[in-house]
C-alpha cells in the first residue's frame, strides 16, 4: 500500500460560534467543541484512507480557554501517526475574536480513528510521507503515545480486576466516596 503526503488529508474547519451553542454561564459548551474535533478527525482521517473510519478513542483533550459567543473557531487537524488500521489525529482548537483581531489556542487533543471497508471491517491505511523534522516528531509522538495507551489499558486491567474488594477499598481510602455493598 502506498503512503500519502500529510498535507493531502490536513484539514481546518472554520465555524462561527453562535448562541444556541452556549452553556449556563454563557461561554460556548466543551460538548459542542467535542463533537466538532470528532468532525474534523473524521475528515482528515476519511480523507487520509480515502474510505470510512470510525473514532476509538480520545485522548489528552485540554480545555485551555473559555471560547466566547461571537468568536470564530478554526480547528486545525492533520494525521499524527499511522498504525496497521488506525491513525493518530492531532487536534488543534484556535478562537478569533473578529472584533480585536486576537487568536487564543483554546483546546488540543488526539484522536484514534480505524479505518473500516464496506462489510465494517477494519483495514489497513496507507503509510504516511513525511519531509520535515516537526512531523517526524509528531509521529514519534504519536507512536509513543499509542503505546502508552495500551500499557495504560492492560495495566489498570490487570491491577483492578484482580484485586479484591478490601484491597479496592483499601487503595481508594481517604477519598470522597461512600460504598455499600449491594445485598446479593
Amino acid at each position: 500500500m502506498l503512503s500519502k503526503n500529510k498535507s493531502d488529508s490536513e484539514t481546518v474547519l472554520t465555524e462561527l460560534m453562535i448562541p444556541s451553542y452556549a452553556n449556563f454561564g454563557g461561554k460556548v459548551h466543551g460538548g459542542i467543541i467535542l463533537s466538532l474535533m470528532d468532525k474534523v478527525a473524521y475528515v482528515t482521517a476519511a480523507k487520509h484512507c480515502s474510505g470510512y473510519v470510525v473514532t476509538v478513542s480520545v485522548e489528552g483533550v485540554e480545555f485551555l480557554s473559555p471560547i466566547e459567543v461571537g468568536d470564530l473557531i478554526s480547528l486545525k487537524a492533520r494525521v499524527n501517526y499511522v498504525g496497521k488500521t488506525s491513525m493518530i489525529v492531532g487536534i488543534r482548537v484556535e478562537a478569533l475574536n473578529p472584533k480585536t483581531g486576537i487568536i487564543r489556542h483554546t483546546n488540543s487533543c488526539y484522536f484514534t480513528m480505524v479505518a473500516k471497508d464496506e462489510s465494517g471491517q477494519v483495514t489497513e491505511v496507507p503509510g504516511l510521507h513525511i519531509s520535515d523534522e516537526e512531523s517526524l516528531r509528531r509521529f514519534a509522538e504519536g507512536k509513543a503515545l499509542k503505546l502508552l495507551l495500551k500499557q495504560k489499558h492492560q495495566l489498570l486491567k490487570e491491577k483492578f480486576h484482580e484485586m479484591s474488594i478490601s484491597e479496592i477499598l483499601k487503595s481508594v481510602e481517604g477519598e470522597k466516596l461512600s460504598y455499600t455493598p449491594q445485598e446479593k
